[in-house]
């Protein structure tokens, strides 16, 4: 009889235990989804607005993985066409992270995906054209078909499984060589990786977070142009420029509706950073600075 009385109290103090547990990782949650809203809505307010929109469902998922309530690491996917500022911004986010990583001395918080190194390997098709400009002229470069974007989401889902894996490596001088198994990739925190057609429908499921970087016709332009005359394309600027323009009509611009966040390509870069910081700091102050123990 004691023993049944003393197995019943075990069992009312275990599960007293869990719920008051539970209790905790509900407030704290709470906490986290309201400081993001927070943070978000007043750069959504602000004057020059990085955002052109954030959906509540982005909010919701981030605070999932800062809680810890979604414990894997989280992928973030960047599209944009061509001279949008994606590469720029993805950059400038791997830079505020990878200072954040040194300051707290964190081990593989970022790894990235680099989707143009899944272009297929053309290098013959090049050889046979005697050059890469008269193969480009046969060859469609600015289409989902180029790249095979298969792999990568494979690359991807098995780095959120916590394993290493092989990236291949794209030769971008000309010769179209890609050298497969050539890259160790670490699993990170974070999966991140920008491209042209990287929330295309052969891959947008791979990511947690989905990015499009919006721009004006006319800065897009210009920046194109101002690129092209830096790699000295010469009189085939025109018509790369117009093939571009063309295909991302077709195959960028609809993937818009995929985004979760959309962000103004034309943003000032510090208004990136500064953001990324205030993201950071509410993970120094859950995991670090230990402020929510007084705040739930």
């Amino acid at each position: 009889m004691q023993n049944t009385i003393t197995n019943n109290n075990y069992k009312l103090r275990q599960q007293a235990s869990f719920k008051r547990l539970n209790d905790v990782e509900n407030d704290v949650f709470s906490y986290i989804e309201k400081r993001l809203s927070r943070i978000f809505n007043d750069e959504i307010e602000s004057e020059d607005s990085i955002f052109c929109k954030v959906s509540d469902i982005a909010i919701h998922k981030m605070a999932q993985f800062l809680s810890g309530r979604i414990p894997r690491s989280c992928s973030i996917g960047i599209a944009g066409e061509t001279a949008s500022g994606k590469s720029t911004i993805a950059f400038d986010i791997i830079n505020t992270l990878e200072a954040f990583a040194q300051e707290y001395c964190i081990k593989n918080l970022i790894t990235r995906i680099n989707t143009d190194d899944y272009y297929y390997d053309r290098s013959e098709m090049v050889k046979a054209a005697g050059s890469f400009a008269e193969f480009a002229k046969h060859y469609d470069l600015d289409v989902p078909e180029a790249l095979e974007l298969s792999l990568m989401k494979k690359h991807i889902k098995t780095l959120l499984e916590g394993k290493d894996v092989y990236l291949p490596k794209y030769d971008m001088s000309g010769t179209a060589i890609r050298n497969d198994n050539a890259v160790l990739a670490e699993p990170a925190k974070i999966i991140i990786s920008e491209g042209l057609f990287t929330l295309t429908d052969d891959i947008a499921e791979a990511f947690d977070f989905k990015i499009y970087v919006d721009v004006s016709e006319n800065v897009q332009k210009e920046r194109f142009y101002r690129r092209a005359n830096e790699r000295n394309l010469g009189a085939s600027v025109d018509d790369v420029y117009k093939n571009a323009s063309t295909k991302a009509k077709i195959y960028v611009h609809p993937t818009a509706e995929k985004a979760d966040i959309i962000l103004s390509g034309e943003a000032d870069r510090a208004a990136y950073k500064k953001f990324i910081s205030k993201i950071l700091g509410l993970a120094a102050e859950i995991y670090y600075k230990k402020v929510l123990l007084y705040c739930v």
